[in-house]
């Protein structure tokens, strides 16, 4: 890395857009590619001046407000949003979240709860803590939500996966209702003024602007539940998912676990999951006799 990587990365972005991207002509006599600077700066409402002096690493320092009104400008995707925050957090001399006392979300998982997770199998199921960090799943839950996304990084995170990561929208046809849902268990699950909240609020707010701020002031009430989560398996195609989450004592985590919902998405878990077919029952095919054994 070098001493300005947020300047560089600024650059390079406005760099690799085309001027037709962003409704200017495109001439064949252009000498740089992608936008010049006098370009961007006029579609960010900023000055020459200030846009050159952040790239050149001699302002480090650019507020919330300009790196909203570049990212936009650059038509930046979430992810991308998400790496300029980040920069300019690392380039002002940020550091990491340090909230002194502040409970921080748990993250420990008690072997009890490993125990259960390893009972569960095959059904996909995870386990969540307040703030929607995945702490432990099962071997099923990895084939379903792995090929989507959900599971990369070194620490995933469901509710930034839906607001932050593009394939997110792919991957849930419904994904209104489940940003509703997930911005609602934000703010239900923490107290307010909460340090940790705060942080991934920012985080998000920033990178998905009005689709996540707008739900966050919105009142916080739980949206209805609905019956079955909708998935889009880039294997074995639409996935219907009646979801049960399991609360656990300490009040801090809760095991989602998914059961199909209609004997089609039995059949794609069972392929999933390497099981026989009939592994796994459809709700709707589970008497409460069946259900005992």
């Amino acid at each position: 890395m070098t001493d300005n990587e947020l300047g560089a990365y600024l650059r390079a972005r406005r760099e690799s857009v085309r001027p037709a991207d962003v409704g200017l002509p495109d001439s064949p006599r252009r000498r740089t590619p992608g936008l010049r600077r006098a370009e961007l700066a006029t579609l960010a409402g900023v000055s020459v001046e200030y846009l050159t002096r952040l790239e050149q690493g001699r302002d480090r320092n650019p507020s919330a407000q300009v790196l909203a009104t570049l990212a936009e400008a650059l038509r930046m995707t979430p992810e991308e949003r998400v790496h300029l925050r980040l920069l300019s957090k690392v380039s002002g001399g940020g550091h990491a979240l340090c909230p002194g006392s502040a409970r921080a979300p748990s993250r420990e998982v008690r072997r009890t709860v490993l125990a259960l997770l390893d009972g569960l199998d095959p059904a996909p199921a995870v386990l969540l803590n307040r703030i929607g960090d995945v702490l432990a799943h099962t071997a099923a839950f990895r084939r379903v939500f792995g090929p989507v996304g959900l599971l990369d990084g070194d620490e995933p995170n469901l509710i930034r996966y839906v607001f932050a990561d593009s394939r997110a929208r792919i991957a849930y046809p419904d994904w209104d209702r489940v940003a509703d849902e997930q911005a609602a268990a934000l703010k239900l699950d923490n107290a307010p003024g909460d340090a940790y909240v705060a942080e991934l609020t920012a985080e998000l707010s920033f990178a998905a602007g009005e689709a996540f701020t707008s739900r966050m002031a919105a009142p916080a009430a739980p949206p209805p539940a609905a019956p079955v989560e909708r998935l889009a398996h880039p294997e074995t195609g639409e996935l219907r998912l009646a979801r049960e989450p399991l609360h656990l004592s300490d009040g801090e985590q809760r095991i989602v676990a998914y059961v199909p919902a209609d004997a089609a998405t039995a059949a794609a878990l069972d392929h999933l999951t390497g099981r026989r077919p009939g592994t796994l029952r459809a709700v709707n095919d589970l008497t409460p006799a069946a259900a005992n054994g």
